[in-house]
């Protein structure tokens, strides 16, 4: 790729000039509680956000610090923009980043200044008034209808507006680089660009894994359905030594082997399928031999571990059980190259989280190069209270970073290559 990245743009002096930096702060809220959950440092500082939103998992905000901090130290006027949520192109409280502009500011050490709009009057004068190494948060892009729209010239227009804040322009979203939008794909080409840290530390890393990858390369997929993972399916049997196929999805393929599933999540319209990739795969495909049933998806439902040809008819599979995780382990521990993507059961969910813990404990004891591919398994990660520190790399990019080992064309990349 011939991309210009963030020391290119800093090179050349940012000091006084406006740079837009396209962010991925879509993180998770929780209108409980007005404390922030901090999963990484014990002394990071903690408090509350407006109106009592509590941010439950701030991993994306810290993501994009690196790139910020080289703005704010070389003196550059940083105009942040950002989706959150699936607003329905207008303002909507609920999806509000104001509570992400407190958490910032913490994070940073110094107020962020934040826009109740995103190109309005708020926007413009938020951004007018910023200092030398100020920032500046703009509400949530996808308030706007043309951020997310089809339509080219209602999407260009959009991008002119946010284009109008910036001097140069910074893609740090690598969550979002898989999206045709405006402010990743159109507003690139009306400003001078630049990759960001986070996104060039993502493509260094993916690139990895669909290069020469040092072998075993070993793929853990998880999460609940086929038909969300099949292209990359499809794309990784021909390079992976053994995919590991653990999550709501493993129900598919035991139907496909004519066991009875119960009520399990199961994707009828898929079965035909998984049988032709287990068909296809030559023995590089392990599925769980145990798992935990439960009498009901809940958090105190009577549950026990049964062989995967003895789940009852009347119970539903909710993780993996321990044999299936020493067995997965077991051909982690040969791994010289690792990508996990997807839970392996609803860890949200103590009585089913063991499987998902000790797929990750065994990742991390592995002699090998980990990739943990965003999404829930990032979630995962921090929830269960794991090193991160552990793993070779935590993407911050569920879809994008599938889509990028399917060998699809990201348009936000696109973008920045033009």
């Amino acid at each position: 790729m011939s991309i210009r990245t963030l020391d290119d743009l800093l090179a050349e002096g940012v000091s006084g000039r406006r740079v837009l930096v396209r962010a991925d702060l879509n993180v998770p809220l929780d209108k409980q509680s007005g404390a922030i959950t901090d999963h990484n440092s014990a002394s990071a500082p903690q408090g509350g956000t407006p109106d009592g939103v509590r941010i439950a998992d701030d991993g994306r905000i810290r993501a994009v610090l690196p790139t910020l901090g080289a703005l704010v130290e070389a003196g550059a006027k940083v105009v942040v923009c950002s989706h959150l949520g699936r607003p329905k192109g207008a303002p909507d409280p609920q999806f509000s980043l104001g509570p992400v502009a407190g958490r910032l500011g913490e994070l940073l050490g110094a107020p962020v200044h934040f826009a109740t709009d995103t190109v309005g009057d708020s926007a413009r004068s938020t951004v007018a008034g910023l200092a030398d190494g100020q920032v500046a948060l703009l509400e949530n892009l996808r308030f706007n209808a043309g951020e997310t729209s089809k339509d080219e010239a209602e999407r260009g227009a959009f991008a002119d507006q946010l284009a109008a804040f910036g001097d140069a322009y910074v893609d740090d979203a690598f969550g979002a680089v898989h999206r045709k939008h405006a402010s990743v794909y159109d507003v690139p080409a009306r400003l001078p660009h630049v990759a960001g840290r986070l996104v060039l530390r993502e493509v260094e890393v993916l690139s990895k894994l669909t290069g020469d990858p040092e072998r075993p390369y070993v793929v853990v997929l998880g999460g609940s359905k086929v038909s969300d993972k099949l292209a990359v399916i499809e794309a990784l049997l021909p390079t992976v030594d053994r995919l590991l196929i653990g999550g709501g999805m493993c129900f598919t393929f035991l139907k496909a082997q004519g066991l009875e599933v119960g009520t399990s999540l199961l994707e009828k319209d898929m079965v035909e399928t998984c049988r032709n990739l287990l068909e296809r795969a030559d023995g590089k495909i392990l599925l769980p031999v145990d798992v935990v049933v439960a009498d009901a998806f809940a958090p105190d439902a009577a549950h026990d571990t049964v062989r995967v040809d003895g789940i009852p008819s009347h119970r539903l599979g909710l993780d993996i059980g321990p044999e299936t995780v020493a067995g997965f382990a077991a051909a982690l521990s040969q791994a010289k190259t690792i990508f996990w993507n997807g839970p392996m059961g609803v860890f949200e969910m103590a009585a089913f989280a063991a499987g998902t813990r000790g797929v990750a404990e065994a990742i991390t004891k592995a002699d090998a190069f980990s990739v943990v591919g965003g999404g829930d398994s990032a979630a995962a990660v921090r929830a269960l209270g794991l090193d991160e520190s552990s793993f070779g790399h935590i993407s911050t990019g569920g879809g994008a970073s599938l889509e990028y080992l399917e060998g699809k064309t990201l348009p936000g990349i696109a973008a920045l290559e033009n």
